[in-house]
């Protein structure tokens, strides 16, 4: 006899509890071994003045279980509350999210009846490590954080991934003709890694029109590795082009915790009226199952969905009349057509097969920062709140507090150049950067900077920021300006 698996679950908000109970009724009925602790987490815990949104005990269960199965929750607006998902995947390291978006035609209405790619997203970084700043009154700076480790770890399990699981292709999208320092860096890491993987296709598309190419013909994808922000967006948009976000599930997985998850939302406005679709969170149980060896059971309630949805039973999402669309049902109704079709396949639809055990889990390697050969100090991009529109009049101000040695190369507002040879149509913000270097390509000095920064704070200028500019290894270590 199987002895039971401990996993942690949490109900969340909005629909949450809804599709949780249905989940675990079918997961119950299916004969799945688990020994379940529950845990409260999302906006009952924000409202008792707990900022993460997470209790010390919950956090406890997790650890202890290594899994969790998670219901969608609800970060309440403003205040300062950070996303509970967020904490939970950079806190546990669950570096990968992966979303299979599957079309299931023709009984799922779609346009695209061949559709079936898997979205490797990365977890931590990116503009999710929501490091963001107030500059001036009207300026807002928000920081992308991308590390090559992190991009080493995602791409890397891109690629294990499509390798345990028959697929031909990996797919990588960024945005590295605009930002290319961070999308270089993930698009260089893909290009590295992608030689130690000889027979798995490669290809590689800027994320706008990639996401295009997945709204306009998604079955030329199979896997696609992305960052965070372009991650989460186009998984919505794969998911939807199925038929629903609705039918949408995912595993977040880290070295030693994988917590399983719907794609969609809380949905609020729908919580409480019995008509919630909980095939987002079955699929994403049934991704579980298949983690913790339980690949039976996985197989078992698959058919059954599939069944149920061949069937015609669907909730509202789906429900398509006319179409082949049988019975529109809520909530608790496809729970119990779930369950009365365990043991049962789809007749039409292909049927699925987790085979017996578990598929070892994949683990990561992921080098050791680099060492660097010169890091040299060339200067320092000063930031100065001013409504001042005129560029020269702000050099003019910081002209005098220059060391000997120094210069201002440029001002830039929005990362345009405004100074010198302003454009009088450029557009300007509050918020002025003054490039200030040491003359000649000479090494800055920390100490010299020091005293320009302490001039600076003591002068009439309101100062927002400074921000070093270093040379690593001989190569510029930040971005030129728009018009330089």
């Amino acid at each position: 006899m199987t002895t039971p698996v401990p996993i942690t679950v949490a109900r969340g908000d909005g629909i949450g509890p809804e599709i949780m109970d249905a989940t675990l009724k079918i997961l119950n009925a299916a004969g799945a071994k688990l020994k379940i602790e529950e845990i409260e987490v999302g906006e009952s815990v924000y409202k008792r003045g707990i900022s993460t949104g997470i209790e010390d005990s919950a956090w406890a269960s997790v650890k202890r279980t290594g899994v969790i199965l998670k219901a969608p929750i609800t970060t309440p607006q403003g205040g300062g509350y950070k996303s509970l998902n967020v904490t939970f995947r950079k806190t546990l390291g669950l570096f990968a999210n992966v979303r299979q978006c599957v079309s299931y035609a023709p009984f799922v209405e779609t346009k695209h009846p061949k559709m079936d790619m898997v979205i490797v997203r990365e977890n931590e970084e990116d503009l999710y490590s929501g490091i963001e700043y107030q500059r001036t009154e009207d300026v807002m700076v928000g920081l992308k954080v991308i590390t090559r480790q992190g991009c080493e770890k995602i791409i890397r399990y891109a690629f294990e991934y499509a390798k345990g699981n028959g697929r031909k292709k990996v797919t990588c999208m960024s945005k590295d003709n605009i930002m290319k320092m961070c999308d270089g860096l993930f698009h260089k890491v893909f290009d590295e890694i992608k030689t130690e993987y000889p027979d798995i296709a490669t290809d590689h598309y800027i994320i706008d029109i990639g996401a295009a190419r997945i709204a306009a013909r998604p079955q030329d994808f199979d896997v696609i590795v992305t960052e965070n922000l372009y991650g989460d967006i186009i998984s919505d948009i794969a998911a939807e082009i199925t038929g629903s976000v609705g039918l949408g599930g995912s595993s977040n997985i880290g070295p030693t915790v994988a917590m399983f998850e719907a794609v969609h939302g809380s949905a609020p406005d729908i919580a409480g009226k019995g008509i919630a679709n909980p095939s987002g969170l079955v699929l994403a149980a049934i991704m579980m199952l298949t983690h913790i060896g339980q690949n039976d059971v996985a197989t078992k309630i698959h058919n059954a969905w599939l069944k149920t949805i061949e069937d015609g039973i669907h909730t509202g999402d789906i429900y398509r009349e006319g179409g082949n669309s049988k019975r529109k049902v809520g909530t608790d109704e496809f729970t119990a057509a779930v369950i009365a079709n365990l043991g049962q396949k789809p007749a039409k639809m292909p049927a699925v097969d987790y085979g017996t055990g578990g598929k070892p889990a994949i683990k990561i390697a992921v080098s050791a920062p680099r060492a660097v050969v010169a890091k040299k100090l060339t200067g320092v991009d000063v930031y100065v709140n001013s409504n001042d529109t005129v560029a020269d009049n702000i050099a003019q101000q910081v002209t005098p507090h220059l060391p000997a040695g120094y210069t201002i190369k440029m001002i830039t507002n929005r990362g345009m150049k405004c100074w010198p040879g302003a454009q009088p149509d450029t557009s300007v913000s509050a918020l002025w950067a003054l490039r200030v270097v040491a003359n000649d390509g000479v090494t800055a000095d920390p100490a010299t900077l020091a005293k320009f920064y302490t001039a600076l704070a003591g002068s009439a200028l309101d100062i927002c920021t400074f921000e070093s500019l270093f040379h690593y290894d001989g190569k510029q270590g930040y971005t030129a300006a728009q018009g330089e």
